[in-house]
């Protein structure tokens, strides 16, 4: 459980608030729209209405007691810098602020984001690769360009074991799990399973690797 300060709810914070809460973090959430806050007050422990873009407001939250400070401003990307800016000279531990742009995120790490997050091309890029594919069921980014792709299996692969199909070496990917139609997971297969036509797996890789398989599926 973490302490959390998220400024700005528009329909990005009001979703991360939500989340956040489900992992039972405590959550303040501040807007300078008393209406905007209304529908997370079941999610947070504190609501503030005020404009953060006021110094004096960002002193009265105490940015240094929290874990994690989001920046979730996204309609006025000046707005967003400067807070970014402010929250870091007060002392905030750790802000991660919300970029529509590569050219915002670049001005904001500089000036005092620890990470930035992209949530409209994230999920553009999850939802492309997701639906290009007729059996690809679910898609995740890892950092360093390695990524989680839920796929049926080749057609070759059905009936031979995983030290047969000698996956890692010929394809540069790893069964980390699989999947039944119940959505039961099984983490972890042994060698000497052998692969389902029924079944999904669940495979690690570098993403120039996994999309190679992804395209045989296509």
């Amino acid at each position: 459980m973490k302490s959390i300060l998220v400024i700005g709810i528009g329909r990005f914070g009001q979703h991360l608030c939500e989340n956040l809460a489900k992992h039972d973090n405590q959550i303040m959430a501040v807007d300078i729209s008393e209406e905007k806050l209304e529908p997370i007050l079941p999610y947070v422990v504190s609501a503030k209405i005020g404009d953060c873009t006021n110094e004096a407001v960002l002193k009265s939250l105490g940015v240094g007691n929290f874990d994690i400070c989001f920046i979730c401003i996204g309609n006025n990307f000046q707005n967003s810098l400067e807070v970014t800016s402010m929250i870091k000279e007060m002392g905030a531990k750790y802000v991660v602020s919300k970029a529509n742009r590569n050219i915002h995120a670049r001005l904001l790490l500089k000036n005092g984001a620890d990470q930035v997050v992209y949530p409209d091309r994230d999920v553009a890029e999850k939802a492309a690769v997701r639906y290009s594919g007729n059996n690809v069921f679910d898609y995740t980014e890892l950092a360093d360009g390695i990524s989680i792709f839920e796929i049926r299996p080749l057609d070759s692969w059905v009936g031979k074991s995983i030290k047969d199909l000698n996956i890692r070496r010929v394809y540069g990917i790893s069964i980390i799990a699989l999947k039944n139609k119940g959505g039961h997971m099984k983490f972890m297969p042994g060698a000497d399973y052998v692969v389902e036509s029924d079944i999904h797996l669940m495979v690690i890789g570098n993403q120039e690797d996994a999309e190679k398989i992804v395209k045989k599926l296509s």
